[in-house]
């Protein structure tokens, strides 16, 4: 038996024209750990709902390796969080969460992303937003995808544009003990077929649906 008797999301991959999508291994997870190390934002701002940035280098390291394990050790069908590692020639750029809490009955996802300082700009944050959301639309029968964006955070707002999304109402943050706006966005399966910018091809994907809970 492999890992992929016991653990086949280790086999899920998706990839897009410069990217794949793929859940880490230990080595990419150290790679990953560096990377938020380094910073993922400005740090003037703060774009998180959960202000995890906001620590010394190492600690923000150590939470981004805490967080995966967390989310392995706590799977359940019925309240999952799969956060793939972004890889763009061979090298690890970001981060691509979906999760989805009775994923069978509500056939809604939502979705929560980062890159590294090093690559923002250059449309990958559209490319691997993309790839998750073929996965829930055309691999698991998605109905509905969720995001949020605080109002300043002008990219993120954009890429949600970009692919479709719509106006969800607002919600109200305390953010570094002021308040802040948060912007809920929302895509349908339909607005998504009308939206796809980027080819995604899936592999692996028909042993895992069980662990999304589906038949």
């Amino acid at each position: 038996m492999t890992l992929l008797t016991h653990w086949p999301l280790a086999g899920l991959r998706l990839t897009t024209p410069r990217l794949e999508l793929r859940l880490p291994n230990l080595d990419d997870l150290a790679a990953l750990a560096s990377l938020a190390a380094d910073g993922v934002h400005d740090p003037t701002v703060q774009p998180f709902t959960v202000a995890w940035t906001d620590v010394a280098p190492e600690q923000r390291a150590r939470s981004v390796l805490q967080y995966h394990w967390r989310c392995w050790g706590e799977w359940q069908p019925e309240n999952w969080e799969l956060n793939l590692v972004v890889v763009r020639d061979g090298i690890v750029v970001g981060t691509q969460g979906i999760g989805a809490r009775d994923f069978s009955i509500r056939r809604e996802v939502g979705t929560g992303s980062w890159l590294g300082r090093a690559y923002h700009r250059q449309g990958l944050g559209t490319e691997m937003r993309a790839a998750v959301l073929h996965l829930a639309f055309a691999g698991l029968g998605a109905q509905y995808a969720t995001s949020g964006a605080y109002a300043d955070n002008a990219a993120s707002l954009e890429v949600s544009r970009k692919l479709g999304y719509r106006e969800d109402g607002i919600e109200r943050h305390s953010v570094r003990a002021k308040p802040a706006v948060l912007r809920r966005l929302r895509l349908t399966a339909e607005q998504w077929q009308q939206h796809q910018l980027v080819p995604v091809q899936m592999e692996g994907l028909p042993e895992c649906l069980p662990w999304f809970g589906l038949a």
